[in-house]
């Protein structure tokens, strides 16, 4: 009990402060915004007479410049210079004249000039040091332009020519002595506290700025620039209400003393009638569903411990339920973890999902769509969509497109209502629905594309956020869920796992295919290895055998290939070898299988090929590869060209031999022929007749064909059963033309259907 009561003490501290933020923080915020509101309006009025008292400065200025120089002017244009001097400072418009001649000597000056130095009015650069009075200076000249001095006419900068500014503008100014440090005031309206504040904020002044003091005043610099070549300070005092802010914060105490009496009294008659329901509680988290509350009042309290009590009698129902449910649920998860572990095919997998998503949900109906390429999701396993299908034929949903293609797109989970009537093209007819796409795993949190929490759709139904930028796989639906209700967040929380499922299988698929063809294939050149030849000649013989068609066997051997490695190096033979290889695959059909056997030598499977067609290949093979050297990047010697050529042996089922091993064994035996005969050059086996041995290395060299006009062929690439990829060209390996060929079949091996060798 006392646990609990420091449980209703805490609560009570909480509903105090919330009274406090509703009810004292209004009073606070009011008076930080009169505190503020005064504070800004002071410094707006000041900010605006310190501008205009600039302004004023300036025009005053610039106004006495002005004046100076035509007194300066008046006495230049006259010969009299000594008598003009005297009536302009008779007469006010300069307090002292001086003319001077080109050696810099004073001719004419008028007495009681003021002290220097004087500050030209046209400075270019303000200076520093002490400042006697302002001057004009103008250029003395003759009638024929010739220089002869200058006039300059000057007015003191005095305490009274400071008193006279100070009057324009109507606000204290202070003239520094000079611009940089150390900063002194040489005149000011000031007191003698207030020329103690300038002082100390004229050295960090910024020019044209308003800026505040302790003691309240405004201080804005003026100068020295252009025209106005003094360093003066303005200075307003602040007009703010004196123990404006001492008031506020008075107010405030008290209104925080109230709040908090009040608040602490509201709190206290609040949960005091909480003790009972929080004890019922305790009853239950320790395992009692039999503790009920009593309802006292129909206010709020009493609504909640009536909920209390059906909370209470509902969750020994579903604690039942759910018992039930995760028997049932280990159990589908059992099966889809044994099948996920014992096998790679992809459909089954996806069933077992699909059939467990379907149990776990309560759904009626669902799909599998994978991403194909061509920006097309296609149903790979549906169960209970038999006759809803929109439209007909192959289930084809472009991504971005309807429901499902938006989700895939966005890679948002998606759940809602239809309208059987509008039903998106290509999609099925339901009344409720929940999507959730699935990408390859990241190794991250959410390898299905999506993120746990959930939002709004265009449409208006709930989706989730993305959390993985990766290409989708596809998506896994739901559709119709028994009883009518709608998919729940629990829903979607359990078609994500499952979905999450759907990612790693298919992902495994994938990468046990990729081992698969990689496991085939030379990783240099990228042709098929030896292992794949033995079992595509094997297959293609069969073939043959079966529909007494005919193969064709090329081994191919590049010439001088050691000198090759021994000249320019290891590297710049491989080169070779993949430049080889890709010219190879550039001078075969689609059907036609290209092998690396072993280091330079190559074979070339060519099905239902007879021996002419198989010369033809050869004859454009010689061709290909001795047509232009092989370019090496990288050399110790810069770019070298190397010349290849190569040697081909030619060996036809079931001319030369019965078997695919006797074939091979006569092309090899037709290859050491055409070595011996001086390489890049081919030959063709000796023939035994149909079945009979093939001809081994030294056997008699038959002569090469003579050239021929190569024949059109047709023929119809289809997959091996073993739905391998071909080597070099995507296609499937072991593709073959499997129809019958017309007259002639044999001779267009090699070439494109009407080409011409």
């Amino acid at each position: 009990m006392r646990n609990f009561r420091g449980e209703v003490l805490t609560l009570r501290g909480r509903l105090t402060a919330a009274f406090l933020a509703v009810a004292f923080g209004p009073i606070l915020l009011g008076a930080v915004f009169v505190a503020s509101t005064v504070t800004a309006v002071d410094r707006s009025r000041a900010t605006e007479r310190l501008a205009v008292a600039a302004t004023a400065v300036r025009t005053s200025i610039d106004a006495l410049c002005q004046q100076l120089r035509a007194a300066a002017d008046a006495v230049a244009v006259t010969t009299d210079h000594a008598g003009a001097a005297g009536q302009v400072v008779s007469r006010g418009l300069a307090a002292a004249v001086q003319v001077t001649d080109v050696a810099g000597r004073v001719s004419v000056a008028t007495p009681g000039a003021p002290p220097a130095p004087w500050r030209d009015c046209a400075a270019p650069v303000p200076a520093t040091g002490p400042i006697g009075a302002l001057a004009v200076r103008v250029e003395l000249r003759d009638p024929a332009g010739t220089a002869l001095g200058t006039v300059t006419a000057a007015q003191p900068v005095d305490p009274l020519f400071v008193a006279r500014l100070a009057a324009v503008t109507g606000v204290a100014v202070t003239l520094l002595d000079g611009v940089g440090p150390p900063t002194r005031v040489a005149h000011s309206t000031e007191s003698a506290g207030g020329r103690e504040a300038v002082l100390a904020a004229a050295s960090s002044l910024p020019d044209e700025r308003v800026t505040s003091t302790p003691d309240g005043r405004y201080l804005r610099r003026a100068g020295p620039a252009p025209g106005q070549p003094l360093p003066l300070v303005l200075s307003v005092p602040s007009d703010q209400p004196p123990g404006l802010y001492a008031v506020l914060l008075a107010v405030v105490l008290l209104a925080a003393l109230l709040g908090v009496a009040t608040a602490w009294r509201l709190a206290r008659v609040t949960t005091r009638p909480l003790v009972e329901l929080a004890g019922a509680v305790d009853r239950v988290a320790a395992g009692d569903l039999t503790a009920r509350v009593p309802v006292r009042s129909g206010d709020e309290i009493g609504r909640l411990a009536g909920a209390f009590n059906r909370m209470t009698r509902e969750t020994g129902g579903y604690l039942a339920a759910l018992a039930s449910s995760r028997d049932q649920l280990r159990g589908h998860l059992a099966v889809l973890g044994d099948t996920l572990a014992s096998t790679h095919d992809l459909q089954r997998i996806l069933r077992v999902i699909l059939h467990s998503a379907l149990a776990a949900t309560g759904a009626r109906a669902g799909a599998v769509l994978l991403t194909e390429p061509g920006g097309l999701l296609v149903a790979q396993c549906t169960e209970g969509l038999d006759g809803r299908w929109s439209g007909t034929g192959p289930v084809r949903v472009p991504l971005g497109s309807g429901v499902l293609g938006g989700v895939a797109a966005t890679g948002r989970p998606c759940r809602g209502r239809t309208d059987t009537d509008a039903v998106p093209p290509g999609e099925p007819r339901c009344r409720t629905y929940l999507a959730v796409p699935f990408a390859a795993p990241t190794g991250g949190p959410s390898a299905t594309g999506a993120d746990r929490s959930a939002g709004t759709g265009a449409d208006g139904s709930a989706v989730a956020a993305p959390a993985v930028a990766t290409a989708p796989l596809g998506v896994l639906v739901l559709y119709d869920r028994l009883g009518g209700e709608e998919f729940d967040d629990d829903d979607l929380a359990t078609l994500r796992t499952f979905a999450g499922h759907v990612a790693v299988a298919v992902d495994n698929v994938r990468v046990h295919e990729e081992a698969q063809r990689l496991s085939l294939t030379d990783p240099l050149t990228g042709l098929w290895n030896y292992r794949y030849l033995r079992e595509s000649l094997r297959r293609e013989v069969e073939r043959a055998s079966r529909f007494g068609r005919m193969v064709s066997v090329l081994v191919l051997d590049l010439d001088r290939f050691k000198t090759v490695n021994d000249t320019y190096g290891h590297a710049a033979g491989d080169t070779v070898l993949a430049e080889f290889a890709r010219r190879v695959r550039g001078e075969i059909r689609e059907v036609d299988l290209a092998f690396r056997q072993g280091g330079e030598e190559f074979v070339v499977l060519l099905p239902e090929t007879d021996a002419r067609g198989a010369a033809i290949v050869a004859e454009r093979l010689g061709a290909a590869i001795r047509g232009a050297p092989v370019a090496v990047v990288g050399h110790a010697d810069g770019q070298v060209s190397i010349p290849v050529t190569v040697s081909i042996g030619i060996a036809v089922y079931p001319d030369h031999a019965g078997s695919g091993p006797g074939v091979l064994e006569a092309a090899d035996g037709a290859l050491y022929a055409a070595k011996a005969a001086g390489r890049d050059t081919w030959r063709l086996a000796a023939r035994g007749g149909a079945g009979a041995d093939p001809v081994g290395a030294g056997a008699p060299i038959v002569r090469a064909a003579p050239p021929t006009r190569e024949l059109p062929v047709s023929t119809v690439a289809r997959s091996p059963a073993d739905g391998l990829p071909r080597a070099g060209t995507g296609g499937d390996p072991g593709a073959s033309a499997d129809t019958a060929p017309g007259p002639g079949a044999g001779a267009g091996a090699g070439a494109p259907a009407g080409a011409e060798v």
